[in-house]
């Protein structure tokens, strides 16, 4: 396949995947365009439009499937989950809360954060391209300026730098120059890093409960019996007495 043809080919997937998620999560009823009627039955019409919306909507539907990762990779859902996951590891809850509870939490918490940067998306690139005011590839730059802009923010140089030379590509002279493949595997390991320093933070008054009580366990000589059964208590009140679900959420939101 020729280069360019395969570069436009994966920025229509890109786009439509932006178009997906901004109609899901902002998408205003004034501004929303009525759907066409969807049947089994195949009809001739003589409005072209009309069969270019379907074909829209057909396209955004099928792509739809690829939407966690694109959420995943380019916003701040990774450092969410991560953090919550490594919460739960450090008071010894084993599968509580469920996984359902923290992906759900994560992703309305993704939702919030980024609800700034979906609005500039859906201003500037959703509804001006949805109403035939700009090309596929103006749509594909304004909606991925408010996306890179976020993730340069979140992401050391260090982690750009390293992409840049392994990807080959000339020194660029600001974060316009960097490409899609270069920002979003620097921010996704950048997103890992801060999520396992603020994990860390979180496990260091577990483990104090922890080496606490084995300690006092071995010099009671109650060598049978596992000291996670007595910590757990103490942990699980001392998450509820600081109000840890305040203070871990608070610091989430904070660090973005």
């Amino acid at each position: 396949m020729n280069p360019a043809v395969d570069k436009q080919y994966i920025k229509s997937i890109w786009l439509l995947l932006l178009i997906g998620l901004c109609l899901l999560v902002y998408a205003g009823p004034a501004q929303a365009e009525p759907l066409p009627g969807i049947d089994l039955n195949v009809q001739p019409t003589e409005d072209p439009v009309q069969v270019v919306n379907s074909i829209k909507i057909l396209v955004m539907l099928t792509l739809l499937s690829l939407v966690p990762a694109f959420l995943m990779m380019m916003t701040s859902f990774t450092r969410i989950v991560v953090v919550l996951s490594l919460l739960r590891s450090a008071v010894g809850t084993q599968q509580t809360p469920p996984n359902q509870v923290i992906i759900g939490l994560a992703l309305f918490l993704t939702i919030f954060i980024m609800s700034p940067v979906f609005k500039q998306v859906n201003e500037q690139a959703v509804q001006p391209y949805l109403a035939n005011q700009i090309s596929q590839q103006q749509a594909w730059d304004k909606a991925y300026d408010p996306l890179r802009t976020f993730m340069a923010k979140q992401t050391r140089e260090k982690d750009i730098a390293l992409f840049v030379t392994l990807s080959g590509m000339d020194k660029p002279r600001n974060q316009q120059d960097l490409p899609a493949s270069v920002m979003i595997p620097a921010f996704v390991i950048s997103e890992l890093k801060t999520a396992f320093q603020i994990g860390f933070m979180i496990y260091v008054p577990f483990l104090v409960i922890d080496m606490v009580v084995a300690s006092t366990l071995m010099s009671m000589g109650m060598f049978m019996l596992p000291p996670v059964m007595i910590s757990l208590p103490f942990k699980i009140l001392l998450f509820v007495m600081v109000d840890g679900w305040y203070l871990v959420v608070k610091t989430l939101v904070e660090s973005f």
